[in-house]
């Protein structure tokens, strides 16, 4: 099997707009046949969803969701192409099933893209502090370091978190999934989540004095 090399999947995402993950798994997939790859993600809908990707969004919906009695919400901002598509079940369980996976899995960015550069700065220079107490050689060091890093982003931003609903499946591949069955551009504008006395110094009484 040949490698799945960058230039390959940078190749394959010019010419299908799919996401870099199934670019990759594409690839290895169909042994680094670049046709066979994009054989493989027109079969799933992915180079179609991704041909969407660009249009524009100016429907949708903001949701609301309430977990564990009472002590954890999320409201979260759903856009699509049209009112109609919006108003579907499959749209309105799409958003629902997106807003328990904020409650279970706390993101706190949408997309990499969203994650501020002295963050993930901070973060490398973290792992590579860890990395370099191992003794490996350097080019090994900076390797461990961006694993590490994309496993920061799939712990941090939602659409490269692991699906609660079916492990092993990224959120964007779910919304891909969307897109290709409902034929519109979906995407995830924003969301908060709040946790029952969450920030709230446990010390301080109601009045922000401390009890004796």
């Amino acid at each position: 099997m040949s490698e799945v090399t960058a230039q390959l999947v940078k190749d394959l995402r010019e010419k299908t707009g799919a996401g870099f993950m199934d670019c990759k798994a594409a690839l290895v997939e169909s042994g680094a046949d670049v046709d066979a790859a994009v054989r493989y993600l027109r079969e799933r809908g992915l180079a179609a969803a991704a041909k969407k990707a660009g249009r524009a969004t100016s429907e949708g919906l903001v949701a609301s969701y309430i977990h564990a009695g009472g002590k954890i919400g999320v409201l979260m901002e759903v856009a699509c192409e049209t009112d109609f598509v919006a108003r579907t079940d499959d749209f309105q369980r799409l958003v629902r099933n997106l807003s328990m996976q904020v409650a279970a899995t706390r993101p706190v960015h949408v997309a990499r893209e969203d994650v501020p550069e002295e963050e993930i700065a901070r973060e490398r220079e973290i792992y590579a502090a860890q990395a370099e107490q191992s003794g490996k050689p350097p080019q090994v060091v900076t390797k461990m370091v961006q694993g590490k890093v994309e496993k920061y982003f799939g712990e941090i931003c939602l659409l490269e978190q692991d699906y609660v609903k079916e492990p092993g499946k990224v959120v964007s591949k779910v919304i891909a999934d969307a897109i290709a069955t409902l034929g519109e551009n979906i995407t995830v504008r924003r969301f908060v989540r709040f946790q029952l006395g969450e920030g709230i110094d446990q010390s301080q009484g109601d009045d922000g004095n401390s009890q004796a």
